[in-house]
């Protein structure tokens, strides 16, 4: 299956500028089973966090001034665990952050990663928009020495596998009077030795695609750095949600992104950090590779690099550069 190709020409659209913060802070993760059946784990492992996002907070203050934009934001897994009820698991989720003492300014879904519908006033007004499949057509894999191309492996485009290096070679499709010595993987930009990455971003089963973890997590880090975009638009809008105002029954009826404090900071950002438990490690690490490999679109670099330079933020022009990370051990985990 090929992902279709998107392209923001500016004589097609303009780029739509999107308030920032300095900095959006992923204050964790948990199964929909942690935060359902063991809600005191959860409420002691948020309980945990909120010294060290104080302590974020105040470090950013330190770099950025008094006037520093910090939201706190958290992504819920209704891609890979929709069949529990948002009622149930939100209510206990933000039950447990209240208990906790712990703000969380922005609630987002997985899923939306995927694809978003539009929503306006808090209902859908449009069709999804394919979120995932425009990240995709911007990829751009590492070419393998021609030398070593024999067909064996179909390319990132089709086979929805991404690697920081050269994979394995090996002779087995070689004749066998004419054997060839065993080749290792190799990480291009490598030191003295390799760590060789290989990442599935997809796979497709029964005439459907079903995104990989790290691959929609690689989306949510560049929908808060403020990445994307559609012909000009953002991709999402965060709406509004009051203090006791029910969740729908379904997961899609749910906006992409929903606002939970009035006063919150933007949720988009110059730079993101995500404290998320030692269990993580490896997605993260695949994370890092995906926008290793990202061609983002060279208006929206231009657009918020001018925004940051505009508040004397020194925006890299590598956006895997914008992604921090604090693994959490321990009672955290």
């Amino acid at each position: 299956m090929n992902s279709p190709t998107y392209r923001e020409a500016s004589e097609e659209s303009v780029t739509a500028p999107l308030p920032m913060a300095h900095l959006s802070i992923e204050i964790g993760h948990f199964r929909h089973e942690e935060i359902l059946y063991d809600t005191d784990l959860v409420r002691a492992r948020l309980r945990r966090v909120v010294p060290l996002v104080a302590a974020f907070i105040e470090s950013a203050r330190i770099e950025f001034g008094p006037d520093t934009r910090v939201s706190t934001c958290y992504l819920t897994d209704d891609y890979f665990q929709p069949r529990f009820e948002p009622t149930t698991v939100l209510d206990r989720l933000l039950g447990a952050a209240a208990d906790a003492g712990l703000t969380i300014d922005y609630l987002a879904r997985e899923s939306a990663c995927n694809q978003a519908p539009v929503f306006a006033g808090g209902e859908a007004v449009g069709a999804a928009i394919p979120i995932a499949e425009m990240v995709a057509a911007r990829l751009i894999a590492e070419p393998e020495d021609e030398e070593v191309t024999n067909g064996r492996r179909p390319p990132t485009a089709e086979s929805g596998w991404l690697c920081n290096g050269r994979r394995e070679q090996n002779s087995s499709l070689r004749p066998a009077m004419h054997p060839q010595p065993y080749r290792p993987p190799h990480e291009y930009g490598r030191g003295e030795h390799s760590i060789f990455q290989d990442v599935e971003l997809w796979h497709d089963r029964d005439g459907a695609r079903r995104w990989s973890c790290p691959f929609l997590t690689a989306v949510w880090q560049l929908l808060r750095l403020g990445m994307l975009r559609y012909h000009g638009a953002p991709v999402v809008d965060p709406q509004p949600w009051p203090a006791g105002r029910g969740w729908p029954d379904h997961w899609a009826d749910l906006p992409p992104v929903v606002q939970l404090n009035p006063d919150a900071a933007p949720f988009t950002a110059y730079r993101t950090l995500s404290m998320l438990p030692k269990r993580y490690l490896l997605i993260e690490s695949a994370v890092r590779v995906i926008l290793d490999h990202l061609a983002p679109d060279d208006a929206v670099t231009a657009q918020v690099s001018a925004q940051g330079a505009a508040e004397r933020v020194l925006v890299s022009p590598e956006v895997v550069e914008r992604v921090g990370h604090l693994l959490i051990d321990g009672a955290c985990q």
